[in-house]
């Protein structure tokens, strides 16, 4: 689903060439039918088994954006000379990186292309966020967050982000006292790879997120269509990339390449 920043967050939901204002439908009985089909999201090549939230399997082994360095930047071997794919490795990765403390089911630590702000963190279902470091490549990015990590998680629990319990905590603060733990480290950093590619972001505005939910939901079901392809339930919230139901929820990012039907239910 795409989002907009606004006071409440805002869902579109592409189907086909036009996109469904999910924020419209909340308190509808709504129901979705995936057909069978699933087409890779890169290819566009009719698949059975959809792998990493939407490719075919020859993508999934040969695009650079499904490598392994992806879910672990420090990982990043373009220097090498061994990336998938070096001309995407230079528009996606050698670009400045943001590291960021974010709340979605408590504090983590995470990473995220300067053009994806604030972006990764509504998917993510954030209800704060603070950017800290500016970096100049992903795998700059990467080193910092194994740094922060030691602190602090960087991983969302999923279950609690979607049961909405989740206090607000002084992020600034945070960071603070994860920096004072960790400066020698990121000064070693600084000094291998330069101040101007790893700089502090002093001044951070602090980003905050209120969804459209009437509802959260008490206890967690998810929907899997590969075993259940009809989904039906009055639509009581949207966090993250969740639809939550009053019958349970569905993560619209994983199923992102299945041909699925969205109808208002009697």
């Amino acid at each position: 689903m795409r989002t907009s920043h606004n006071d409440t967050v805002a869902y579109q939901l592409p189907l086909d060439d036009s996109l469904c204002d999910m924020n419209a439908l909340l308190g509808q009985r709504l129901k979705l039918v995936y057909g069978g089909d699933i087409h890779c999201c890169h290819c566009g090549r009719k698949t059975k088994k959809s792998f990493n939230q939407g490719y075919c399997y020859p993508c999934f082994q040969k695009l650079a954006q499904c490598d392994s360095c992806i879910v672990s930047p420090e990982k990043c071997h373009y220097d090498a000379g061994t990336c998938r794919e070096p001309e995407w490795g230079e528009t996606h990765c050698l670009t400045d990186h943001i590291v960021y403390l974010a709340n979605s089911s408590g504090a983590k630590v995470g990473i995220t292309r300067q053009s994806q702000v604030p972006v990764r963190w509504m998917d993510q279902g954030a209800i704060q966020a603070l950017p800290i470091f500016r970096v100049a490549t992903r795998r700059l990015s990467g080193l910092l967050e194994v740094i922060l990590k030691d602190q602090v998680a960087d991983k969302t629990n999923w279950r609690t982000m979607l049961k909405g319990d989740v206090d607000y905590i002084d992020l600034v603060s945070l960071r603070d006292q994860l920096l004072d733990n960790a400066w020698d480290q990121i000064v070693a950093l600084q000094r291998e790879y330069g101040v101007q590619a790893v700089q502090f972001i002093e001044q951070a505005q602090e980003y905050d997120f209120r969804y459209p939910v009437d509802t959260y939901p008490k206890k967690v079901v998810s929907f899997n269509l590969d075993k259940e392809p009809e989904v039906e339930g009055v639509l009581q919230g949207i966090k993250g990339q969740y639809l939550i139901f009053d019958t349970g929820v569905i993560n619209m990012r994983k199923f992102g390449a299945y041909h699925i039907e969205l109808y208002r239910a009697a």
